[in-house]
């Protein structure tokens, strides 16, 4: 089975891949992020339908179609993001096959990894999985609402988001997403499968989720002075 999952992300972001360069828009990676977890999960379900297969199934459409529905809503109105655009120029003539290589195939190793909780359901905590799960969605989808809204509105530009539930950590929105996945991982209940939430918690966490943004913001003294007093990822009140 696993070896089909495998398979099937190769496929899936290939697609995507050529999907990328049909458009002339490598964040289409972004968008493909999320569905890619919910074909896993599908697939998964169909070769293995139990109880906590469907629920995991579920949980994840949820999750995968707002993620990818919230990216696309922003990037369609946008030109290609600012990393894509950097990488153009910096790869050169090597553009192409690194943009396979490192972003779209590597993005489908790390969705194979942190779709082991998927992939190995065994014996779950359903119940408190269910509600680990909950607590991420509301954090990543209230956090994602808030923070459109605060751009959309064009006396805010300038300035910091730092209300509801902005103001108990920086990044509510990832650690809404961290939360889904453990939450994920207690419904499947497979030890190896920690493998899967330990990797999306260490990708967001130090490499390419809050580390990009904070170097983002180093330079913006409103910034820094709302660092100095909310939490970084874990929701806290003020310091």
């Amino acid at each position: 089975m696993v070896a089909l999952i495998v398979l099937i992300i190769f496929l899936f972001m290939t697609l995507a891949f050529i999907l990328a360069i049909i458009f002339k828009r490598n964040d289409i990676a972004d968008v493909a992020w999320g569905l890619g977890f919910i074909v896993v999960a599908i697939f998964n379900t169909l070769y293995y339908p139990q109880t906590n297969t469907y629920i995991i199934t579920i949980l994840t459409a949820i999750w995968g179609l707002r993620l990818a529905s919230h990216i696309f809503q922003r990037l369609r109105s946008r030109p290609e993001d600012f990393r894509y655009q950097q990488w153009r120029t910096d790869w050169g003539k090597y553009f192409y096959i690194r943009s396979y290589l490192q972003v779209f195939l590597l993005q489908g190793f790390f969705m194979l990894l942190i779709s082991l909780p998927v992939i190995l359901a065994g014996y779950t905590f359903t119940y408190l999985g269910i509600f680990v799960w909950l607590i991420g969605f509301f954090f990543e989808s209230v956090g994602d609402k808030q923070l459109a809204e605060f751009i959309k509105n064009t006396n805010n530009k300038g300035k910091v988001m730092n209300q509801g539930l902005w103001a108990y950590t920086r990044h509510p929105n990832y650690f809404g997403e961290v939360a889904m996945w453990w939450g994920i991982w207690l419904i499947s209940g497979n030890p190896l499968a920690v493998i899967g939430p330990l990797t999306i918690s260490f990708l967001i966490i130090f490499v390419s989720g809050i580390p990009l943004l904070e170097k983002k913001y180093q330079n913006d003294p409103a910034y820094q002075n709302y660092k100095s007093h909310t939490s970084v990822f874990f929701p806290w009140f003020k310091h």
